[in-house]
């Protein structure tokens, strides 16, 4: 049985008083067996969450590193350094990364690599734009970026310990969410494709979350489908009580309470 996520990226939102603020809010409501809750603060607040979350359910990730672990990469931060603080998982691929940063597949699949390499779990960004959509490219779009996302990882013993996140840009930030069968259908098309590369057998186990304009009165509908396990949220991940609405429903609708 796979564990469902509710993650939460905040992007670039909080200070280190308001994630701390933030922190202790939910701590003090959350009660949610059978639901993994994973928070991605900017990396300011990394370690002032950490402090907050030890000894509770709630897992910390970051939100970016680069493949190498040091160098003369100004602004950057390596994936020991997150672990250093705490982290258990990295978001990789965000589209955000992708397309005002221009980060390249390629680039993409060598952080994957790394964090694999290291112990982090990474989550895996893959995604289509709405003109990519509407030309019905998904699917290809999808295939393209999974395989460069996942190249150097073949061979690796611990790849179900890896989770992808499928994130139409369209639906990210504009309150569009894809309708649950949209979400469905490519969520399944890239198990078919971890099947492909690792077997069925891994391909199981590999968590496949959704996320774009995700909220307490739609997440039901996303959790309930076949191969989703849970959600990356943005905007509804800022506001603690929000955020809690979305876990206690994924809990719900996944047999958790």
């Amino acid at each position: 049985m796979r564990i469902p996520i509710a993650a939460g990226n905040w992007k670039m939102n909080k200070t280190v008083a308001e994630a701390s603020a933030y922190a202790e809010a939910l701590l003090q409501e959350l009660d949610t067996p059978g639901v993994e809750v994973i928070i991605c603060p900017p990396f300011t607040s990394l370690y002032a969450l950490s402090q907050k979350f030890a000894g509770s359910s709630v897992k910390l990730g970051a939100q970016n590193m680069h493949w190498e672990l040091k160098g003369a990469f100004t602004g950057e931060i390596s994936g020991s350094m997150l672990l250093e603080l705490g982290c258990e998982y990295v978001i990789l691929g965000h589209s955000e990364r992708r397309h005002i940063f221009r980060e390249t597949a390629e680039e993409v699949g060598k952080k994957v690599e790394t964090a694999l390499k290291l112990g982090l779990r990474p989550i895996l960004c893959v995604g289509e734009t709405l003109e990519e959509r509407e030309r019905g490219e998904t699917e290809a779009i999808l295939a393209y970026q999974l395989e460069k996302g996942i190249e150097g990882i073949t061979t690796f013993p611990n790849v179900e310990s890896i989770v992808i996140a499928y994130e139409p840009v369209w639906a990210i930030g504009t309150g569009k969410a894809a309708t649950p069968q949209d979400a469905q259908e490519a969520i399944a098309f890239v198990r078919g494709k971890l099947s492909e590369q690792f077997g069925s057998e891994k391909a199981q186990q590999i968590r496949i979350l959704y996320g774009g304009s995700v909220s307490p009165e739609n997440v039901g509908q996303f959790v309930n489908q076949e191969d989703i396990d849970g959600t990356l949220v943005g905007g509804a991940s800022l506001d603690a009580g929000k955020f809690l609405d979305i876990i206690k429903e994924t809990a719900r609708i996944s047999g958790g309470i």
